[in-house]
């Protein structure tokens, strides 16, 4: 953005230079890259192959998808059941690109969520092109495996038969077994180590189809608005994703912690195309967790950064936590554009609803900002109000003010509210420019150091001025460095 240097220079008398101001660490840092220097958010994504990654629990299934894709996504931990749901990532080998299905552990004759887990895992292979059958080689065949297979033969996809935790020469005379099976020849590979991955990748592409020509992920307008689903373990994102969705897209059972991989879906909504992404619940305190807990809360902090827009759920049938306010504390740091969504509201009666709007006004006061939504995850109701809401936020979260209504706004609430005068003195705004959106940032240029409580004076009047609504908006200050004088 530029800055009107000649309206400066007439109305203080000296040339400006940004480099003479200062932040309130006495840094004389640039301005916030501009709106040319944000990154674009990636469009859809073109028709890719798809390969679906299954077996049994433990035999090193995420491991591999890791190792496929060239780096550490996948949640892993050395018990069964880490990974629940189907979760889509993008690989290239040898300049072909297609997209991988990691899926959870598949077992026969179980219930409760190790059948939805397994159910997930049967969905992966009927909307895959070719199949990867994980088995552990030190282990050999089992009964699940050979039970697994026969679920494999009734959809007549090729599947490729992956011999696992195969570390060296030595172990591969084991492998041999695998043939009984009747899939075809065994590859063994070490996922753990890469041992083997390749000749793997050749066979999987003598399966595949061919991918298309053209380049998929570069960033370009138009592709569909990034959606996370955030909030505290159990308070129903996976429920609202099924919902959205009209199908079991993701595992859902009682049992808090049940989504460790960040789960995205396109969605039709409000008429449009969404991404929304199922994230993992954030835990009370992430530095305590262990394991396959860390590891996804780790992706769901990275689910935020990449979203536009963060829909944090709050059970309101429960008391506001202080979980909760840390949850949107930590979006709005984040910089994303925010929407509050009351879950469970088919279950509250009138006296909670009161304690409910007192808990909000108490607890909430820093972001009275974020829409607003009353919703119930399981029965649907009122999740088509989501849309209006997200629009608000993403909208607030793009504005733009131009340099001269800003200074015009700036030089207006000065003359009404001026800074207060401390210790003899009275800092002076002398200009402000927006530096950049996505969020709103303002960087203000002043005589001396305006305090906090003045900032957050002036924030509250450009969100009553220019709107903000569902954005957090930075403000920050640069201070002129007092000139040195030399006596003559």
């Amino acid at each position: 953005m530029t800055v009107d240097h000649d309206a400066f220079d007439d109305e203080f008398g000296a040339p400006f230079d940004p480099s003479e101001f200062v932040d309130e660490f006495g840094n004389a840092e640039p301005l916030p890259a501009g709106p040319g220097d944000e990154d674009e958010f990636a469009a859809d994504q073109a028709v890719l192959p798809v390969l679906a990654i299954v077996g049994r629990p433990n035999v090193g299934k995420s491991t591999l998808v890791n190792r496929i894709i060239g780096r550490r996504e996948a949640v892993v931990q050395d018990v069964p059941g880490v990974t629940r749901d189907r979760v889509y990532y993008e690989a290239n080998w040898t300049g072909r690109r297609f997209t991988v299905v990691d899926t959870g552990g598949w077992e026969v004759d179980v219930d409760g969520m190790h059948a939805r887990v397994a159910e997930q895992a049967e969905i992966a292979v009927e909307l895959a092109d070719a199949v990867v059958l994980v088995v552990d080689a030190t282990v050999g065949v089992t009964n699940t495996d050979e039970a697994f297979v026969k679920v494999l033969r009734r959809t007549k996809k090729p599947v490729v038969l992956a011999a696992n935790k195969v570390d060296n020469a030595r172990q591969e005379i084991e492998v041999a077994a695998l043939w009984s099976l009747g899939l075809g020849e065994p590859h063994p590979v070490s996922a753990m180590h890469g041992r083997g991955s390749g000749d793997l990748l050749d066979a999987v592409f003598d399966a595949l189809p061919e991918a298309p020509s053209e380049l998929i992920g570069i960033g370009r307008p138009g592709g569909p608005r990034r959606v996370a689903l955030v909030g505290k373990p159990n308070v129903g994102k996976s429920s609202l994703l099924n919902k959205l969705a009209g199908q079991e897209r993701v595992v859902v059972d009682a049992v808090a912690g049940t989504t460790r991989d960040p789960v995205d879906e396109l969605i039709e909504l409000g008429g449009r195309t969404w991404r929304f992404v199922d994230t993992a619940g954030i835990r009370r305190r992430v530095h305590q967790t262990y394991g396959a807990d860390f590891y996804a809360s780790l992706r769901t902090s990275a689910a935020i950064e990449k979203a536009e827009v963060a829909v944090v759920l709050i059970d309101a049938s429960d008391r506001l936590t202080e979980q909760d306010t840390r949850i949107i504390t930590k979006v709005a740091e984040s910089g994303r554009a925010l929407v509050l969504a009351y879950n469970k509201w088919d279950m509250l009666d009138d006296e909670r609803r009161n304690y409910l709007e007192r808990e909000i006004e108490q607890d909430l006061v820093q972001v009275t900002w974020a829409p607003r939504v009353n919703i119930s995850a399981q029965t649907g109701r009122h999740v088509e109000k989501l849309v209006p809401a997200i629009d608000a936020a993403l909208e607030g979260w793009e504005t733009r003010v131009s340099t001269a209504k800003l200074n015009a706004f700036l030089n207006a609430l000065a003359a009404e509210h001026p800074h207060p005068v401390r210790g003899g003195k009275q800092p002076r705004i002398l200009f402000g420019t927006q530096a950049s959106n996505r969020p709103p940032r303002f960087v203000l240029f002043a005589s001396g150091f305006l305090e906090a409580g003045y900032r957050r004076f002036i924030e509250r009047r450009l969100r009553e001025e220019f709107g903000f609504a569902g954005t957090p908006v930075e403000i920050s200050v640069r201070v002129r460095e007092k000139r040195s004088r030399t006596k003559k």
